[in-house]
């Protein structure tokens, strides 16, 4: 069956597993890149403690700068998607073009912080000196060379807009495999390569992340047939780009508020350096764990999108019930595993001082992941149907509104000694309840008023 076609026919539950697996792979392979430096770096040599506690406090950066990239791809794919549903080629072609013009003034503003900003803001979080070398050495390299993660979240949207998810998933293979090889060679000094440390597992990455972003524009030419490419279509479209951010917005600032968690619970936790640390190691686990309902809401989005742009209330319905369902499944699958094994991930990060906070994180917070799961794919619901208000509301809920004055609240208790670091991360499963409800509210009121009205 033509891709084009798949997306018109092809039964809901069976597309969505066809176009979910290789997302939900690429999204997974996505959260590798910093498990995998994570566990390298963790068993350094000398520092690795430092090191542990520096990609700690650069990730939030790093989340930043992908928030921005996915984000324009997710607003990318969405209209692209409905586009295409359309039967509007010419426009399609400029909302491809238009969307790399984009990733071009995004890299130009990563790169400046790189160049002027990264110091700065490591030093907020930190008052150790070598953690603080360690972090902006990493950090700059990230930023400097952060091309290769914006192009291939806009690359990967693109593929994913016309059912190509197979081909965005090869991409992030090639990457990570290139990744996974580099790191102990860079960072320990294999063969003719100099131990480079924490520098070491930051070109490894950016290198991997160039990778795939090349091979992607490789498939997305070769393959993407539906639509014209050329630079002509990169001029800038106010109405376009209007279009892409009024999808993308809410998205990019629904993974910036993670970004923006992540770095308040970092000075929340200042207090005790372990416990920091503790969590930036259990977020990437979670992150793991939470990318396959992202990698589900990426093809849940498209799904709609296109059927909503066909005005099909059958299919529309179809992808809100199995694209809920396969979430459930996941997210319980991802808290079985994180109950059974937090000390095996423990081991793998040599988490040392750490491991004890680590672990009580895992049992604790994992509990949350259904929730939060069920969240995530409403969101991408509410972006297929221009549900971006909505979207967003979840996100404020989820990152920003309830967890962080919750977290604020708990660590009162814990710094006056009254109660054990494992209350702050109570305030997780509490927050993704109460934002779970709302969402459930928010996605009837989008059924009525958007596709119920359908023939």
């Amino acid at each position: 069956m033509a891709e084009s076609n798949k997306m018109k026919e092809m039964p809901v539950n069976k597309l969505m597993v066809q176009m979910g697996i290789p997302m939900i792979l690429s999204m997974a392979l996505q959260a590798v890149y910093n498990i995998v430096d994570s566990a390298f770096v963790g068993n350094m040599r000398v520092g690795s403690e430092a090191a542990l506690n520096a990609l700690t406090l650069v990730f939030p950066v790093q989340m930043l700068m992908v928030a921005v990239g996915i984000g324009t791809g997710v607003g990318t794919n969405a209209l692209l998607a409905r586009t295409l549903g359309q039967g509007n080629n010419k426009k399609a072609a400029k909302v491809a073009g238009n969307s790399l013009f984009l990733g071009v003034l995004i890299y130009v503003v990563c790169l400046l912080f790189g160049i002027f900003g990264v110091k700065a803001y490591i030093s907020s979080q930190t008052v150790d000196t070598e953690v603080l070398e360690m972090g902006v050495s990493y950090l700059r390299i990230c930023c400097v060379i952060s091309f290769g993660i914006i192009f291939f979240s806009l690359f990967e949207k693109l593929l994913q807009a016309t059912g190509r998810s197979l081909y965005s998933t090869i991409g992030q293979v090639v990457g990570a495999v290139v990744n996974i090889i580099l790191d102990p060679i860079m960072i320990y000094g294999i063969g003719p390569c100099p131990e480079m440390g924490v520098k070491g597992a930051a070109y490894a990455t950016v290198i991997g992340q160039v990778a795939s972003a090349v091979l992607l524009l490789i498939f997305h030419i070769k393959f993407n047939k539906e639509f014209e490419h050329g630079a002509k279509y990169m001029k800038p479209d106010g109405g376009i780009i209007k279009e892409i951010y009024t999808i993308g917005l809410p998205a990019i600032i629904a993974q910036a508020l993670m970004s923006i968690m992540v770095y308040v619970m970092n000075l929340i936790l200042k207090f005790n350096p372990s416990a920091q640390t503790a969590y930036g190691l259990f977020y990437k686990v979670q992150q793991f764990v939470l990318f396959l309902a992202f990698g589900l809401r990426d093809a849940i989005t498209p799904i709609i999108a296109f059927a909503y742009g066909m005005r099909s209330k059958k299919r529309i319905q179809d992808g809100i019930k199995y694209g809920l369902i396969y979430t459930v499944i996941l997210m319980i699958l991802g808290i079985v595993i994180t109950e059974i094994f937090p000390g095996g991930f423990a081991t793998l990060f040599n988490a040392g001082a750490s491991r004890e906070y680590f672990i009580g994180a895992m049992r604790i917070i994992s509990v949350s992941f259904l929730f939060a799961g069920i969240n995530i794919a409403y969101q991408g619901i509410y972006q297929a149907l221009n549900g971006g208000v909505e979207s967003l509301v979840i996100s404020l809920l989820r990152q920003f509104i309830i967890i962080l004055p919750l977290a604020g609240i708990f660590s009162v208790f814990v710094r006056n000694g009254e109660m054990t670091v494992s209350l702050i991360w109570w305030a997780f499963p509490i927050t993704e309840i109460i934002s779970c409800f709302v969402g459930y509210v928010f996605l009837k009121r989008i059924s009525k008023n958007k596709v119920d009205v359908l023939n």
